[in-house]
């Protein structure tokens, strides 16, 4: 098995804090989620997730004029240069103090960071090595209090920035003669956006009480004179300077002041954004409210409600049709086109934290379940959620697809369990129990059609047919609640764990009676099943996993996992993190398609992959490093610690908020009315796709999805001097159709590859096909597999698949071995149904039937063993 999982995706979350951005052709919006940067393609309706991460959240984001260089900062001020090609780190910087908005200019030769009440202009990264990437040029100060916004001139001579103080101030970007600084006032509240006119002086400020200043400036950008240095003549011993002609200074007058709240409503605006070119402002409320001006008139062009939390973000298109939106409460990130009065974009993430996930049986969608009460339904191609039910009242606790893959089942502590449609998007089915209870666990049988759920209040297991909804038995005899259900994937058996200690396995074909009861060391908290069902894996919450053999009720090996989680330290715990690992554990388990490995994961920043036979530690993935979540290090910021104990323990305000929250009494899940609420990093579900090549686990951040097919921009296979770009087009040029794919997939550049293949007249590609090399023709035809979804070229690339197969076919066949495992399941499943059908015969010919079941499984062995040798 290959235990070289990348971090692909990130699903689940499209949008936390910070500010939003357009690339430079406005068909992706680019979003800061936690410690991560998504970019969402509108166009194609497709998510990436960078594989950068700062060791903290995002605070905000700098986009260059090109498109090509991205600015990170986060909460505590450290910067990551990235570029968006590549998707690499160029450079980092740490600005020691927290960033509120960074800005580069239109040029690009420049940008300006507010920090505090100073704005600091750097020279912008160029496109040669330097040293140090962020060179300071000027500090401006003027501002009493915080700088919070930046804009600058078209012709990138001026800035502007707003401040908390009430002022804005315009400072030039070079010695000027006749601007160095001025001062504007004319508001009461804090300054949220400040914007030039585009090719002029003038100015428009928002501030936070909602109102609206037009400022006129009495000269234009031509107008500005640089101040130069002239040495004077030294006559008779004294130097003279020569007298400058006195220019006059740039002043500003209030020409207009507008106001939002005209009804008198006290509703804060807190974020606004301009388009230069269509004279169009857009401001976002905190009641979630937006609206379209037209400037400099104030003429109201569109009015809309689009959430019920504030609006924390904007962001306009350089076309101006689309308008981007973050709500940070809410978690929505949405694109409104005004013209046409609809939705581009519109996703939102599960408002609380994800409890459970299942894959699909193609591996082509992933269903959520969270502690919102919402199940939502995520394509893993496109990265984006296309379906949400919202049916549940209360926490969903396990989810599940049926083996159709075309229905999904949840269960949640409203005493409910609900069967979806897919194909319709609808609730088909609701089961209930006879009593109300609280379903913490679910599992569905192979055929789909027996539903089973345990509660956790009455410890009972609730059986219901799938075609009727009626509830067919109610199996007791546990002792404690029901934590995990799992049914076998060859036999109907169902197995249970509980915190009674047990693990309990029920033969459904038999009156649903206790097959067998497997003692445990400590409590159970989850169970799975080996693909062939010949082994039975439990967690426990001792921080131990154990592996029995459910036939003979036998134990074959367990694993001691508890030092492989490592300790974390919250903020407010009173004892150290060594003593309070020892409450920690695995509560997600899930085995490899083949068998031999198994995947947990738990209380911890770490997700663990065991080889099941060695019991051995095989690979350990850090999910997170994002010291905004608690419980993340050992030890605690010695700084942050007093003889009474630590200052996290001190609720000092809200913040951003309208006030600080009374604290509500019984509350145990959420932010518990804090205002300082740090969520605590672990991971609740995981599980390996169906195919082997991916795993997906629901964390503190979001649905993390790790992949061995990760896109890397750049992965040459055998690189040398000799392969470039230029080296390749030069053996297309000499027609040398072999030699140039060769190159290509040894510089392993995904466009290039394209080209060279495009480039191959149709008529040589079984002359072609025939000369590779056998380690080139896998990789080739992995790349016209993907092509094939895409491309346009239909025909052109099904002959090459159709030639590469035919050629090397029986090599290829030879040399897979991804695929034993279904192999043993395709044998595993034939006597499992030979079994069922020589049970449904009649009696009279059951001598003959045993006969053929042996021969049968004879022959089935004989089979297993050929595929094996073949393999």
């Amino acid at each position: 098995m290959k235990f070289a999982y990348r971090f692909s995706n990130l699903l689940g979350a499209v949008y936390r804090q910070g500010n939003l951005n357009f690339s430079k052709d406005g068909n992706a919006v680019i979003s800061p989620v936690g410690n991560r940067i998504s970019i969402f393609d509108l166009k194609n309706n497709t998510s990436e997730t960078l594989p950068v991460s700062t060791t903290k959240n995002i605070r905000c984001v700098g986009l260059s004029p090109d498109g090509n260089l991205a600015i990170v900062v986060d909460e505590d001020g450290a910067a990551l240069l990235v570029s968006l090609i590549t998707r690499a780190v160029l450079h980092h910087f740490h600005f020691h103090k927290p960033v509120n908005s960074i800005c580069f200019s239109p040029d690009g030769r420049k940008f300006v960071v507010t920090k505090e009440n100073v704005a600091l202009m750097y020279h912008a990264p160029g496109k040669q090595r330097e040293f140090n990437a962020f060179v300071l040029d000027k500090s401006y100060y003027g501002p009493y209090d915080e700088t919070t916004c930046i804009d600058w001139t078209d012709d990138s001579k001026c800035f502007v920035v707003g401040s908390k103080d009430m002022s804005t101030w315009v400072f030039g970007a070079e010695r000027w003669a006749n601007l160095i600084y001025y001062s504007l006032g004319g508001h009461k509240d804090v300054i949220v956006g400040c914007f030039f006119e585009k090719d002029s002086l003038d100015l428009y400020t928002v501030s936070q009480d909602g109102t609206l200043c037009v400022w006129e400036s009495d000269t234009e950008l031509d107008g500005l004179v640089l101040k130069k240095r002239q040495e004077g003549e030294v006559i008779r011993g004294k130097a003279e300077a020569p007298k400058e002609k006195k220019t006059k200074n740039v002043r500003y007058k209030q020409r207009s002041k507008h106001f939002f709240n005209k009804e008198g409503d006290f509703n804060n605006l807190t974020a606004a954004a301009y388009h230069k070119s269509t004279h169009i402002l857009v401001t976002g409320f905190a009641s979630g409210i937006f609206h379209l001006h037209e400037l400099p008139e104030f003429n109201l062009i569109h009015s809309l409600s689009i959430s019920d939390q504030r609006i924390t973000s904007v962001a306009i298109n350089s076309s101006g049709d689309w308008i981007g939106f973050g709500c940070s409460g809410m978690g929505q990130l949405l694109v409104w086109e005004w013209q046409s009065e609809s939705y581009v974009f519109k996703q939102q993430g599960h408002f609380n934290n994800m409890a459970s996930l299942a894959y699909s049986p193609d591996g082509q969608y992933i269903v959520t379940g969270g502690d919102d009460g919402k199940v939502k339904v995520w394509n893993t191609n496109s990265g984006l959620c296309f379906v949400t039910f919202t049916e549940h009242t209360s926490s969903i606790t396990n989810v599940t697809f049926t083996s159709s893959g075309f229905v999904v089942v949840s269960a949640s502590l409203d005493g409910t369990l609900r069967a979806f449609d897919l194909h319709r998007y609808r609730n088909f089915r609701t089961f209930t129990s006879p009593r109300p209870a609280q379903f913490s666990s679910l599992a569905v049988d192979v055929s789909g059609e027996l539903v089973s759920a345990g509660a956790q209040d009455s410890f009972e297991i609730f059986l219901w047919s799938m075609q009727t909804g009626r509830l067919l038995e109610v199996l007791g005899g546990h002792e404690g609640p029901v934590s995990c259900l799992c049914f076998s994937p060859v036999q109907s058996i169902l197995a249970s764990t509980s915190w009674d200690r047990t693990v309990r396995l029920w033969d459904m074909l038999n009156s649903w009676q206790v097959k067998e009861t497997l003692p445990l060391t400590s409590d159970g908290l989850y169970v799975t099943y080996r693909p062939d069902g010949q082994e039975l894996a439990v967690g426990t919450l001792n921080g131990e996993i154990s592996f029995w053999n459910p036939n003979t009720a036998t134990q074959t090996g367990s694993v001691a996992g508890r030092h492989d989680l490592e300790m974390g330290r919250k903020e407010t715990d009173k004892i150290t993190a060594k003593q309070s690992a020892k409450g920690k554990s695995f509560t997600s388990l899930c085995y490899s398609a083949d068998g031999e490995s198994i995947l947990a994961g738990g209380q911890s920043k770490f997700v663990c992959i065991y080889n099941v036979k060695e019991q051995m530690l095989m690979k350990k993935f850090e999910i997170s490093c994002n010291l905004s979540f608690d419980a993340m290090e050992e030890f605690l910021d010695r700084r942050k610690m007093t003889e009474f104990g630590s200052l996290a323990l001190v609720d000092e305000g809200a913040g951003d908020g309208d006030g600080v929250n009374i604290s509500l009494p019984g509350v145990r899940r959420g932010d518990l009315s804090s205002r300082h609420f740090k969520p605590e990093i672990r991971v609740s579900s995981l599980r390996f796709s169906p195919t082997g090549r991916s795993w997906a686990a629901t964390t503190t951040e979001g649905l993390l999805v790790y992949s061995l097919d990760g896109s890397l921009v750049f992965d040459p296979y055998d690189l040398d001097l000799d392969v470039t770009p230029g080296s390749i087009r030069k053996q297309l040029r000499l027609q040398e159709w072999a030699s140039a794919i060769v190159l290509a997939f040894r510089l392993n550049e995904k466009a290039l590859k394209q080209e060279v293949l495009e480039t191959v007249p149709h008529e040589q590609i079984p002359v072609v096909c025939g000369s590779l090399p056998d380690i080139y023709v896998e990789k080739l035809l992995g790349f016209v597999a993907t092509c094939l979804e895409k491309s346009s070229h239909l025909q052109f690339y099904m002959t090459w698949a159709q030639n590469l197969l035919m050629l090397h076919g029986q090599k290829l066949k030879n040399r897979c071995d991804f695929n034993m495992y279904n192999i043993r399941y395709t044998v595993a499943l034939s006597k499992q149904r030979g079994i069922k059908r020589a049970a449904e015969e009649d009696k009279e010919g059951e001598e003959d039937e045993e006969d053929e079941e042996d021969l049968s499984d004879e022959m089935s062995e004989a089979s297993l063993e050929d595929a094996e040798m073949l393999l």
